[in-house]
């Protein structure tokens, strides 16, 4: 009976990844807003070539935000990959920043309430220290409205939204605020008003 159920889990993702995919429509990240309620655009952020041809996304944005009330600023990066069939997919920060050297010395998962949802959000949170500074990472990820932590849940998804919706398309969302003055309580209050700012029309910006 196991070896009969494991042969038809086999058939039945083959059959999802081998049809015709459904690519969503999106607007493009670009277009995203310079102005979040209290937070807005200090800086677009240019990458280059190279990490382009590394992330392999379809679109991607990053942005530096301040709210001047906060005296905070966050860098929003976003990357969304239309499919994740042919070697497309996102790159976890818990791989990446340890790789440019930052090291983590906090790894939890934390709710985030947001106004558009009964229920609030769990994502990741990490505190990296890199020398004397030290920063602070949301970071999820997303696929139809759907809001994801743990990397290994989010594979599982990608195999159900092909068997179910003929999609795998999802997008990564991270964070990064500077923890000052070793305040980490801070730096988390200023990190969760900036999602709370941008996750309502982020939702705008990738498909459904």
């Amino acid at each position: 009976m196991i070896l009969t159920i494991l042969l038809l889990t086999q058939a039945a993702v083959f059959y999802g990844f081998s049809r015709g995919e459904k690519i969503p429509s999106y607007r493009p990240l670009d277009q995203f807003p310079t102005k979040l309620g209290p937070w807005q655009m200090l800086q677009q952020g240019v990458m280059e070539q190279e990490v382009k041809d590394v992330l392999r996304a379809n679109d991607y944005i990053t942005r530096s935000y301040g709210d001047p009330g906060l005296h905070q600023a966050a860098n929003l990066f976003v990357a969304f990959f239309s499919s994740q069939r042919y070697g497309q997919a996102p790159h976890s920060p818990k791989n990446c920043l340890p790789g440019s050297g930052w090291i983590w010395t906090v790894s939890d998962v934390i709710p985030v309430p947001v106004p558009t949802r009964a229920q609030p959000l769990l994502v990741n949170r990490y505190i990296v220290q890199r020398g004397d500074q030290k920063s602070l990472v949301l970071y999820w990820y997303q696929s139809r409205d759907r809001v994801v932590a743990n990397e290994y849940m989010a594979k599982i998804y990608v195999v159900a939204d092909a068997l179910r919706y003929n999609r795998t398309d999802t997008a990564l969302v991270r964070v990064v605020v500077p923890v000052i003055e070793k305040n980490e309580d801070a730096a988390t209050k200023s990190a969760i008003s900036f999602v709370q700012s941008f996750f309502g029309p982020l939702g705008e910006f990738l498909p459904r």
